[in-house]
């Protein structure tokens, strides 16, 4: 966006927060600086060429009818960032989609037993709320209310303060990690395996607010609500709105929380509260957390119903068309595991012994064991499986692997958890949707 002199020279470029901060703090005189809009009696007025060039140049396109744009009404367009310039923050993840943000991390940057801010991917369904970009959270207020003795309205300092505190390093991932590979294809973020990281993060149960609040009998299931923007620019507009049953929610594990790996929550990622649900699918972990609505029936909020987040009640073929009453929610996400180093195509060398690692990790809780193989599946050599570092926590796996000569290898990687449910080599349960993808994850060596 350009600035435009007396003469309508260009002086500098401005960020479409600097739009936004010109047009909150003079509307009119905004204009003025940023296009140069010459008044006219009936207030609208018109823009000189050089400031419609200025204009096109940050909309990408020509503003036909800019003569009737209403004075110190700013381009919707600008009324809300993506957060795209946060990107820059990230360290080597793929774009999948800039509006909502989507980026996934490729897993050789998820080595870290502790996920980075800088590697964690972004899964957004709307807009960052300003609050968000802002870092705002001045006015913040958390509403418990619904099926309850004692509706609540909490503020960050009340729930720092007023509960317990805890520290828990907890998976988070995306329903549709590894989505790419269904065949025939499901729509949405083509994610492959890098939807997924365990960061640590401090707040409060789930649990001890809800008994604050007084949970009666009746209650059944939690409906969560965040304040990020729909696409359209509607602020009164719903974008998700997903709960879990209250037994999920009373699980110790499940958090209120504020801080990411000992900083406050990254805009990216909730700002300034949101939920952290481990082993169900990220959208339950709602960002930018306004209420907790308690009820005494299955959520309906949007992306409940439909195939949002839904699997079918019974196996189908790929391709099925699955009537709509025939879905069911996705609550329990699948054991899972990912091979962090080395990088799929590395060379390693032939006849000698070549560590691989990872994570590996399970919705119902721990993983109980783990496997490698180097011929294809043919024959699996057990890992060693760290434990947790607390429940719901992804675990480190370790092997050596020697590849007998020269030539192209593929390590696969094989958890089993408790129930001694273990990875499929093959994409399993095909779905509309492509959820619930944790076929063995695989890389290539070349040997040497």
């Amino acid at each position: 966006m350009a600035v435009h002199g007396q003469k309508g020279q260009v002086e500098q470029i401005l960020t479409p927060a600097d739009i936004r901060t010109a047009y909150h703090e003079d509307p009119e005189g905004a204009e003025q600086r940023l296009f140069g809009r010459i008044s006219c009696p009936d207030r609208r007025g018109f823009l000189q060429n050089a400031g419609l060039a200025a204009l096109g140049a940050a909309l990408g396109a020509a503003m036909p009818f800019h003569r009737n744009f209403p004075a110190g009404l700013m381009p919707i367009a600008f009324a809300q960032d993506t957060g795209a310039e946060l990107m820059k923050e990230k360290d080597g993840l793929t774009l999948l989609n800039d509006r909502p943000l989507n980026a996934e991390t490729p897993p050789h940057l998820l080595d870290d037993d502790v996920t980075p801010y800088a590697r964690l991917f972004i899964r957004s369904n709307g807009l960052i709320p300003q609050t968000a970009l802002d870092k705002n959270a001045e006015d913040w207020t958390l509403r418990i209310d619904g099926v309850v003795d004692n509706e609540l309205s909490l503020s960050l300092d009340d729930l720092k303060n007023d509960f317990e505190n805890v520290t828990l390093a907890l998976v988070l991932e995306c329903a549709g990690n590894g989505r790419a590979f269904f065949e025939p294809g499901a729509s949405g973020n083509q994610w492959t395996v890098g939807a997924v990281g365990c960061p640590e993060w401090t707040g409060v149960r789930l649990r001890d607010v809800l008994e604050r609040a007084g949970v009666k009998p009746s209650a059944v299931y939690t409906g969560h609500y965040g304040n990020d923007v729909d696409l359209s620019g509607d602020q009164d507009k719903v974008v998700i709105s997903r709960g879990v049953p209250i037994e999920k929610a009373m699980e110790p594990e499940a958090l209120i929380v504020w801080a990411m790996n000992g900083e406050d929550l990254p805009a990216l990622h909730g700002f300034p509260l949101r939920l952290v649900i481990p082993g169900y699918p990220g959208s339950a972990s709602q960002k930018f957390l306004t209420r907790i609505w308690v009820r005494d029936q299955v959520h309906d909020g949007p992306k409940m119903g439909g195939y949002s987040y839904r699997l079918p009640a019974y196996p189908v073929a790929p391709g099925t068309e699955v009537p709509e009453e025939d879905m069911e929610i996705l609550t329990v996400m699948p054991v899972k595991s990912i091979v962090t180093a080395p990088a799929t195509g590395s060379n390693v060398p032939a006849g000698q012994a070549t560590e691989v690692r990872g994570h590996a990790w399970a919705g119902n809780g721990d993983v109980k064991a783990m496997h490698v193989s180097l011929d294809f599946g043919q024959s699996w050599q057990e890992a060693t499986l760290e434990a947790p570092r607390n429940k719901f926590a992804w675990q480190r796996w370790r092997a050596n692997v020697t590849p007998p000569e020269k030539g192209y290898y593929e390590v696969w990687a094989r958890a089993t958890d408790m129930n001694d449910v273990m990875q499929p080599p093959v994409t399993p349960g095909w779905n509309p949707r492509g959820y619930g993808n944790n076929m063995v994850h695989r890389i290539a060596l070349f040997a040497q």
